[in-house]
């Protein structure tokens, strides 16, 4: 096959993906035939590879392609090692001398929100999790953040397709309690975990957006109850809503 036809068909793959990726919701065969401008057959024939090799998956109608395992696995790993983790590092620790406590840039990665860039406390009692660590997205502060942001067609169904498991007695386990806290967090512009994930241990997250104002990052800090009260933690709000912002001004998420 000829190199430029090899680039094109290339190309016309990548315009597919980025369309899926890019989607506030689930898109069909039909929607993505309109968005790239090519023949159906050949959308579909291009759909059919992508999903046979994990990168797209289709929704269980059977109609409706999402992002995949191994796209969202790429695109963390480009997050992870990307040439602004240095500024993003440096955001963080800054963050972390003036709250006293751990602070974390995350973002969602399928069911859970994983650790873009964490910097611990020097205090003996601390959680010990790592850069690309993972935790679930309704028991954390910043997942309940994404949750609350997501169009809500997307977030009944992840509600509807993940067991919630209570990791603590104040999991917020069940439909009806979970929507009413992401009315709180839109309302008041940052969540919180008191104890949900592990007991002793409360969060506090706010949002970093993008210029059209989506969330697609979180900053949070994570706190042992016995050093600090979610209430005591809310004067720290301004600090990491400035940090926010400083992320999201300084760095290119393109």
């Amino acid at each position: 096959m000829p190199e430029q036809e090899v680039t094109s068909a290339t190309m016309r793959a990548f315009h597919i993906v980025e369309q899926v990726a890019t989607a506030e919701s689930p898109v069909s065969l039909t929607e993505i035939v309109k968005l790239v401008d090519l023949p159906k057959p050949t959308v579909y024939r291009i759909l059919t590879m992508l999903e046979e090799s994990g990168i797209l998956i289709r929704e269980p109608d059977g109609r409706h392609y999402v992002p995949g395992d191994r796209l969202m696995q790429l695109c963390s790993n480009v997050l992870l090692r990307s040439p602004m983790r240095a500024a993003r590092h440096a955001i963080i620790e800054e963050l972390v001398e003036q709250i006293g406590e751990t602070c974390n840039l995350t973002i969602p990665n399928g069911n859970y929100v994983m650790y873009l860039d964490r910097v611990e406390t020097d205090w003996p009692l601390k959680v010990n999790l790592h850069a690309g660590s993972k935790v679930p997205l309704y028991a954390s502060a910043s997942g309940k953040l994404f949750l609350a942001h997501m169009p809500k067609k997307s977030r009944d169904r992840f509600l509807q397709n993940t067991p919630l498991i209570k990791h603590t007695k104040n999991t917020l386990a069940d439909y009806k309690s979970l929507e009413l806290e992401f009315k709180k967090i839109r309302e008041v512009g940052f969540a919180v975990d008191n104890e949900e994930y592990l007991a002793g241990i409360c969060c506090m997250a706010v949002p970093v957006t993008d210029d059209d104002g989506r969330v697609i990052a979180g900053v949070a800090t994570h706190f042992p109850t016995s050093r600090m009260s979610l209430t005591q933690a809310q004067e720290h709000l301004p600090t990491l809503r400035l940090a926010a912002e400083t992320i999201a001004t300084s760095i290119d998420w393109a």
